[in-house]
């Protein structure tokens, strides 16, 4: 199948950049369109949506990550999901959470103000060796870990993390562990109770390929219970679709399951409705043939990697990546430069952290891999 067709033309750009901002497909585009429309003109708006729309969601949700729909809550990105953990447990001074160097920035707005505020300890793990890995945690996991905040698949290297002895330690420490799954929902199968999770959180608009603004959060169902009440956006109201009644109420209990969390104006439908085609679309691709596709072209363009010129900048196991490798220059100077030469020969990329991150989509061929290595062996 020649899958470039689902997506709109892309004026002879390689697009190599979904781990920065997803293109969407024609379909979701199709549905954002939809969605002015109803807004153009809302006697056309269904009066269901607003409970529908966010409900179609979380079930598009959890065939992708191995959750329950009532285990899923709808955010504008990660950092929702991660607040929603922040806010829902009783910190001590000693609690200790863990939280890997060079870790995406949300985790670190999350944890260390609370660590300023003298609310609990935030210690920053460093990798013995190039990549970060399990084991770096486990030797500092202790009586006082409380939370082990961590991403599946890291953003500047895409190192994977094998979670399952990471788990397993954070159970016998009486700690919970938090996925940051953004570099990967939606292009590596995953199922988030065997990789030992508690929390999961994720952007919509990487390998989703839904819109800047969405993403979700998923709490495994025995610790929704254990955390605390916090206040909530009134449509995950028991009987919230009996609105105009609300005010009768005596008492005002969240419907059971995630949705508490939900960020307000949930059913945004400019959002959503792109991101329930996008989900339907990436269920329809599949997730594995998704992941082989890209470990495919990987393999290709590491294997054809300039040597003299250029190194792997990711894991050389592809088992210990995610779905997209990063490759550096011999020197940071010169990597930044070989940045500025790929855009300029319409090869887009992401630079971080001095590498050069490849993450390709089903739309990417083997030609635009020659066309990436054409400008890397120059």
């Amino acid at each position: 199948m020649d899958w470039r067709n689902e997506w709109f033309e892309f004026d002879d750009v390689t697009y190599l950049n979904l781990a920065g901002q997803a293109p969407m497909p024609r379909v979701s585009i199709r549905a954002a369109q939809e969605a002015l429309e109803w807004k153009k003109n809302p006697s056309r708006l269904p009066d269901s949506i607003y409970f529908d729309l966010p409900n179609r969601v979380r079930e598009l949700i959890a065939p992708l990550i191995g959750g329950r729909p009532e285990e899923i809550a709808l955010t504008t990105g990660a950092t929702g999901g991660l607040a929603a953990v922040a806010a829902g447990f009783d910190w001590k001074p000693e609690d200790e959470i863990l939280i890997a160097r060079g870790e995406f920035p949300a985790h670190l707005a999350t944890w260390m103000p609370l660590m300023q505020a003298g609310r609990l300890q935030v210690k920053i793990i460093a990798p013995r060796e190039r990549f970060i890995t399990a084991a770096d945690f486990l030797a500092h996991i202790s009586k006082r870990t409380r939370l082990v905040s961590v991403s599946l698949v890291r953003f500047d290297d895409g190192a994977r993390l094998d979670t399952q002895a990471l788990a397993q330690a954070c159970r016998e420490a009486g700690a919970l562990l938090l996925l940051d799954i953004s570099q990967c929902a939606g292009a590596m199968p995953m199922d988030v109770r065997e990789l030992g999770a508690d929390f999961a959180v994720c952007s919509g608009y990487k390998w989703l390929l839904s819109p800047f603004g969405t993403g979700f959060f998923w709490a495994r169902a025995e610790r929704i219970a254990e955390m605390r009440p916090a206040p909530f956006y009134w449509m995950a109201l028991e009987g919230a679709h009996e609105f105009h009644k609300l005010w009768q109420r005596n008492s005002w209990t969240p419907a059971p399951g995630a949705r508490r969390w939900d960020s307000p104006e949930t059913a945004s439908f400019f959002n959503l409705a792109p991101m329930a085609a996008s989900l339907e679309f990436v269920l329809r691709a599949g997730v594995e043939n998704i992941w082989q596709h890209n470990r495919r072209l990987m393999a290709e363009m590491t294997e054809r990697l300039p040597l003299d010129r250029c190194v792997l900048a990711s894991p050389a196991d592809p088992d210990a990546r995610g779905p997209y490798a990063c490759v550096a220059a011999r020197s940071p100077e010169k990597t930044a430069a070989l940045y500025e030469k790929l855009r300029e020969a319409k090869v887009i990329v992401s630079l971080r952290e001095g590498a050069l991150r490849v993450s390709p989509h089903l739309f990417i061929t083997e030609r635009d891999i020659d066309r990436l290595l054409a400008v890397l062996v120059v």
